[in-house]
């Protein structure tokens, strides 16, 4: 271990398929003012969480947030925190912010799944390899009926994303009588879901995982949608039942899936989703694109600039506590 002084630590799991070498490299890139250090292992991040008055990362821990009795701000990296310690912070008094608004790539690789089921671009692909010119008859997206669970940044930013293609779409929402962007929202109530869930094509999930959504789209859920229907899950992987979803493409009363995430992730080499060529997987990378790091590393020297100019880590953009 080196230096135990440390202003900013960023966490050595950086995040899915970006290293944690680049997201210090940015941030001290935009902060040279401060002591900005990577942490290689477990206990280097208990070492220097104890002088840092901030964190950076992905996967921050609850014993980090008891060492770190200097902390006031924990910038996370991604956009979901349900995984994270929130009544830890509470108690602490820290300020978190994350990266809600700064992935629009997560809505464009929903729009790309769509388009891969709709226009049958794995039947295209397949006889693209087999150099057969045979005509198939693909679809169109116009007229179908989009459901996005969950209108946070990413539901909004896919549902702007859209609106050219003359689709009608549904939101879901823990406060449904707030509105939003979708020609129609509802809640998780149960009865509503169903109603919603048995007139839908495509599924989307892009809501944070709670107790709420956690095993949202089950058995019942899956018998209520069409057997044409399509899910597409860029939430996190517990939303979904995974045996209930290999039975329900198994037994052809789903059309097909796109996964970004899956439980357990990651998806092991023999699990029986692999197998099918209606599953389309991605390991976790919808949010990925080169300048995230750059992105993330810009809103973190804005807020710091807006502590310094205020004094207070309140009111911080993305703030989440």
């Amino acid at each position: 271990m080196g230096d135990s002084g440390a202003d900013v630590l960023v966490l050595r799991s950086g995040g899915p398929g970006l290293p944690a070498e680049e997201l210090a490299e940015a941030v001290r890139a935009r902060l040279p003012d401060r002591t900005v250090v990577l942490a290689r292992s477990p206990a280097e991040e208990l070492e220097y969480a104890r002088t840092a008055r901030v964190i950076t990362g992905y996967g921050m821990r609850e014993e980090l947030v008891s060492a770190a009795e200097n902390l006031a701000l924990y910038a996370h990296v991604g956009s979901g925190t349900g995984g994270l310690p929130m009544e830890a912070f509470a108690e602490a008094g820290v300020a978190v912010t994350n990266a809600s608004g700064l992935m629009p790539q997560v809505a464009e690789q929903v729009v790309g799944y769509l388009l891969f089921f709709a226009r049958r671009f794995d039947e295209a692909w397949a006889r693209n390899r087999e150099h057969e010119w045979r005509r198939f008859q693909p679809d169109s997206l116009r007229g179908s009926t989009v459901t996005v669970v969950g209108l946070g940044s990413i539901g909004r930013q896919l549902v702007d994303r859209l609106r050219g293609f003359d689709v009608r779409t549904v939101g879901v929402r823990y406060t449904p009588g707030k509105g939003g962007p979708t020609d129609e929202v509802i809640g998780y109530d149960e009865n509503a879901l169903h109603e919603v869930l048995s007139r839908t094509d495509y599924l989307v999930l892009a809501c944070p995982l709670s107790d709420t959504t956690r095993g949202l789209i089950g058995r019942a859920e899956l018998s209520t949608l069409p057997t044409t229907a399509v899910l597409v899950n860029v939430a996190r992987g517990p939303v979904v039942d995974t045996d209930a979803l290999t039975a329900a493409v198994r037994n052809n009363t789903l059309a097909g899936a796109g996964l970004d995430v899956t439980d357990p992730e990651p998806l092991p080499s023999d699990h029986p989703l692999w197998e099918f060529d209606n599953v389309f997987i991605t390991p976790h990378t919808a949010g990925n694109v080169p300048e995230h790091w750059a992105n993330v590393a810009d809103l973190l020297a804005r807020n710091l600039e807006r502590v310094a100019e205020t004094g207070s880590y309140e009111d911080l953009t993305n703030q989440v506590r």
